[in-house]
Order: structure tokens, then sequence, then C-alpha cells
């Protein structure tokens, strides 16, 4: 064993390193070096013994000899080149050229030695080479016909002319033995190829079943030829399921015609293609039962190797495909974009509320300090009692007109940082409407508005701030009050409805445009914003009070048109306390709950609405409100 192993590492350290990359290669260059080799030394090893049996040798025999050394010569070239055809082709020649030699000097082309013709295309054959096989021929058949050439023209050596039976047994025999050789050879290549063949299906095999990322094969009109194993956890069912059309039935509706696209291009433009897709899978949920989503898919597709399927006619419609389950990058891509969006609109928000506040802080202080210097200069304006009166009056509406801008401010930056202290306590939240009505009744007949209240009698206590409550009423009142034109009305009513209170506020006066009303209820956004500019306003008021409706974990729903008036509904639990603990929990599980109500104008007709939807959100933040806008006809 141990004589094999050196033998074995010496033929194989006689492999030019550039077949030493592929192992089939590797194995031919073995094959053919290794019997020459062998074979050469043998013949030299024989030499001695052949002298010491027969004595001096002739000329003709002096060549044979000196022939068998030819094959160690073409091992050598191979060694050196790595020319493997080449090498095959000088075997056949100098096969053929010693055939022809020892046939001629005993008989011609009825020589013993005739039938090794017959051997060189078939050892040719090993080399797997049409041509070299084709040249080994070609000598082979030149060789018989030079013979058959000289028997017509009598230029056979006389004393080959007999023909000796062991002679013609000998030569039978070791072509036969030969033969079986090359037999032998090229079965131990084929099985050298099919177990590395085999052994690379299995890598593939291997591959394709433990990889997440799935591998399909289509025909020319986008068909499922195959699907790797990993599609059954990608789509939810078996590969059956996706033969065909089945995959295409599976692809969002919306995205089919991107998805036949990529395919169409990569197998009519021999070129890559890449697609994004959804795709509907089926997955079982908790309970086991089988539930239906769908999933982002990156799809790199390319045409299938021209080269590799010459014999197919359709070869070149198919394409090969790779597909990757993408939904959690598309998760955060998607959360990049909101977040994107959400730190342009806090910019925006910071912008507007800059221009506001400047414009809002502006006013009051320039009537104090105007008013102030001509207080200063009583005696060269010559101001009488009324005026001074009139003029510190004027001092004081600015200064709490100022003091309201900054309680508000303060009120909603509290709220957003989740610092807002809700106490919450009984009460009845009739009293509430009257106190709330009782304060702005002057500015109403000041500003030529009727303002109606309407509560039901049996109205409950609730559980919740009542502080709270009045702000939110009061913010809205104001609202309506001051965009109302004179003569209009406001209407606040009340009424129990399950375990909620269901406020609503509404009035007939210059009303909210359809593309202002997705935004209502942001900071410092203001929706009338020509009113806003005459009549006074910082944007602050619906804000805060979106802010206190979730505090409270309730809900607030706007409708309006613009010119017809603005409807506003507040729906606040009863215990608020109990709905704020089951809004948590609802934060914790991911759930969204929305308040939906009919939405009329005070003249019976429907108009667009936002509801004011609470999201989850983390425990004590307040996070901004979405508002979504709902068309009604």
């Amino acid at each position: 064993m141990g004589l094999f192993a050196s033998v074995r590492g010496y033929i194989e350290a006689l492999v030019h390193p550039s077949a030493q990359q592929d192992a089939l290669t590797a194995a031919r260059h073995r094959a053919f070096i290794a019997p020459r080799l062998l074979g050469g030394v043998v013949a030299l090893a024989s030499f001695p013994v052949y002298l010491i049996a027969r004595g001096a040798p002739g000329a003709i025999e002096v060549i044979v000899l000196g022939w068998l050394v030819a094959p160690i010569l073409t091992a050598y070239f191979l060694s050196r080149t790595g020319r493997y055809e080449s090498a095959h082709t000088l075997s056949s020649l100098s096969l053929t050229g010693l055939v022809t030699v020892v046939a001629v000097s005993t008989g011609g082309i009825v020589s013993f030695a005739a039938i090794w013709l017959v051997v060189v295309p078939l050892e040719a054959a090993l080399s797997a080479s049409r041509r070299v096989v084709a040249t080994a021929s070609i000598f082979a058949l030149g060789a018989a016909g030079l013979l058959v050439l000289f028997g017509i023209l009598h230029l056979l050596p006389a004393t080959a002319a007999s023909d000796h039976a062991t002679l013609a047994a000998f030569g039978i025999v070791s072509a036969a033995l030969y033969a079986a050789g090359l037999a032998l050879g090229a079965e131990a290549l084929a099985r050298t190829s099919f177990w590395l063949l085999y052994a690379e299906e299995d890598r593939y095999r291997l591959l394709a079943r433990n990889m997440t990322d799935v591998i399909t094969r289509h025909g020319r009109d986008g068909a499922v030829l195959f699907a790797s194993p990993a599609a059954e956890s990608l789509f939810g069912c078996g590969i059956a399921a996706l033969q065909g059309h089945g995959l295409f039935e599976r692809v969002h509706v919306a995205d089919r015609p991107a998805y036949l696209t990529a395919l169409g291009d990569a197998a009519a433009l021999a070129e890559s293609r890449s697609v994004e897709f959804r795709a509907r899978r089926a997955r079982a949920d908790g309970d086991g039962r089988l539930a239906v989503e769908f999933v982002w898919i990156e799809m790199r597709c390319r045409p299938l190797n021209h080269a590799a399927a010459e014999g197919n006619a359709q070869s070149h419609r198919e394409v090969v495909a790779v597909l990757r389950d993408v939904t959690e990058r598309k998760r955060q891509e998607q959360a990049l974009e909101d977040a994107r969006a959400e730190a342009e609109r806090a910019n925006a928000a910071k912008s507007r509320f800059l221009a506001t506040m400047s414009h809002e802080l502006r006013t009051p202080l320039n009537a104090i300090i105007g008013f102030s210097e001509m207080l200063m200069k009583e005696e060269a304006l010559m101001l009488d009692a009324k005026r001074r009166n009139e003029y510190a009056g004027l001092i004081n509406g600015s200064g709490y007109h100022l003091l309201s801008v900054i309680n508000g401010i303060l009120d909603m930056s509290k709220i957003e940082t989740g610092n807002f202290e809700v106490t919450p306590e009984p009460f009845a939240p009739a009293q509430v409407i009257d106190g709330c009505c009782d304060l702005l009744a002057l500015r109403a007949r000041e500003a030529g508005v009727r303002l109606d209240k309407i509560a039901a009698d049996n109205l409950p206590e609730m559980i919740a701030d009542r502080r709270a409550l009045s702000q939110i009423l009061i913010n809205l009142l104001s609202n309506a009050i001051r965009f109302t034109d004179r003569g209009g009305k406001v209407k606040v009513s009340a009424r129990a409805e399950a375990a909620a209170i269901i406020f609503v506020v509404e009035d007939n006066g210059v009303g909210i445009s359809e593309e202002d009303l997705t935004r209502v209820g942001e900071p410092y956004f203001q929706a009338h914003e020509s009113y806003e500019r005459r009549r006074g306003g910082t944007g602050l008021g619906l804000s805060i009070v979106k802010g206190l409706v979730r505090l409270h974990g309730g809900d607030m729903h706007i409708s309006s048109r613009a010119g017809e008036g603005t409807r506003v509904i507040v729906q606040l639990p009863l215990d608020c306390e109990r709905a704020r603990r089951g809004k948590k929990r609802a934060t914790r599980s991911s759930a969204t709950s929305s308040a939906t109500f009919a939405t009329a104008l005070p003249d019976g007709s429907t108009a667009a609405a936002a509801d004011v939807a609470v999201l989850p959100t983390r425990e004590g933040s307040a996070l901004p409100i979405d508002v979504r806008v709902k068309k009604s006809a």
C-alpha cells in the first residue's frame, strides 16, 4: 500500500497545474500519464531480458524497442504543457507508426500486428474529443492503406511473407487485452464523472434545500417550470401549487404588470431584470387557523445560458429567477419614510409656530408699549380721564391676550410631553356646559352670534378632569363664535350614549375647506387662515382639545364644509380612568381605536369628515393624532 500510494503521489505531481483545478480533467490527465509511463518503464526493463533470451537484436527489433520509449515522451509532453488533445494525437501517431513498422516486417496487412490498427481510434476515444478521434482514425486508415499498397506492389520483405499462427494469436490477445484496458480506463473516467456530477448535484441540492431564497425557472409565457423547496415556506403552499400560473395567481393584482414585464424583458432582451412585488402567503395563526397575508418579494431574473441549451429551440425564452422575502426591509423603509415625513411636519410646525407666535406676541406687546408711552406723555397729549381709562383697558386686554397665548403654549407643551396632570373627579357635565356658556355669553352677544345649549335631562355623572372638560368646551365654543359671522348661530349639546357622553359643538360660520380639513388639529395650523389673521388665533385651540380628549381615552370627530359651518363631536367615557387603562392595554397590543359618527351640517346635508383616531403610543407620551378624511356624498 505504501508503494502504491507513493506511485499515485508521483503521478499526481506530474499533472499539469492548469488541469488540477478541475477534478475530472485531472483524472483524465492521470489516466493518460500512468499507463504510458508504466508501460514505457516496463518496456525498458524488459530489454535486458530480451537480449538474454534472443541474443543480439536485429535492426527492426532495435527500432521497435526504441519506439516503446515514445509513450514516456508523450506523458512528459502532457505533464509539461497540459495540452491534452495534442498529447493524445502524438500518442495515436506513435502507436500507428509502431504497428505499421511491425506489420511491414511481419506480412503487411495480414500481419498479426495489423489488428492493433483498430485499437488506435479506440485509444483516442478516451480524449473525449471528436477532433482527436477523427485524427486517430485517419492515422489508422492511412496505415492500413499503406500496408495494402505495399502488398500489391510487392514491396514487403521476403522474410515477412510467412504467416505464423502463434504470432497471430499473440497479436489478437495483446490487442484484446489493450482494448480491455482502454475500456476499463473509459469506465473509470465515466465513474469519476458520475461521482463528480453526483457530488455537485448533492451540493446544489443541499444549497437549494437550506437557503431561504427561492429559485424558479419560468417558461416563455411566465409559467413556473421549476421551484426550489424554499418556496413552500415563502408562499405557504406546496411546490405543485406554484407550477404553471400558480405563482402568478398569488401576485397582488396591482403588481402583476410589473411582474410579467420583468420576466418578459429578461427573456426577450436577454438582460437581467429585478422587480419588487407583493404576493399572497398562507400562514397558520396562533389558533391553528389559516391566515392569508401579503408579503413583499424581490425577484431578480435573467435568461438561461444559450450555449447550455442550444438543442432546445425554445430555451432562449426561458428565465431563471431568484426570489427573496424583503417584507422586513420594506417595513424599515416605510418606517424611515414615515419618520422623515414626521420630521418634515415637525419642521413645518416649528416654522408655523415661530411665524404665529411672532405675530401673536408682537401685537399685544406693541399695544402695551404704545399705549403705555401715550400714558407717559399724558401732559403733552392732554389725555382726559376717559381716554386714560380706555388706554388702560386696552393695555389690560392685551396683557390678558398675551397671557392666554403663553398659557396655551404651556398647555400644549405639557400635553405633548405627557406632563399634563389629569385629576379625575365625579361631576355633572350639564353644570360644566352651563358654566362655559355663561362665561362666553358676553363674547357671543358682542359678536352678534346666538349661543344655544341643549343638554339632555338624564345626563349621568362622569368621572373626568372637570377643568380639562371646561377647557375643551371653551376652546370649541370660542372657535365657533370667532369664525361665525354676525347673525349666525352656535349650538352646544350633550347626550348620553352607552358608556360615554357625546358633546356636539356646531355652527353655521365660515367652515373649513376639504384640503385643510385633513390637517385640522396639527399644532399651530390655522385652518381658517384668512380669518385667523383678521380675528386673532394661534392655531392651538383644536390641538389642545385633541390632546385633552386623548388623555381622557376619548375620540373627536370634525366635519365641515367651506361657507356652511363646522361640526365637532367629542366622545368622552363616563369613567376616564377605566378608559385610559383600556387604551394602555390596546397600546401594548398595537391596536387602534377610532370613533365614527354620523356626519351632517346644521342644514342636514352631508359633508367631508375627519376622524380623529387615538393611535397606540408610548405610555405617557403625546404623539400627534392622525386625521383621516372620509368623503360622503
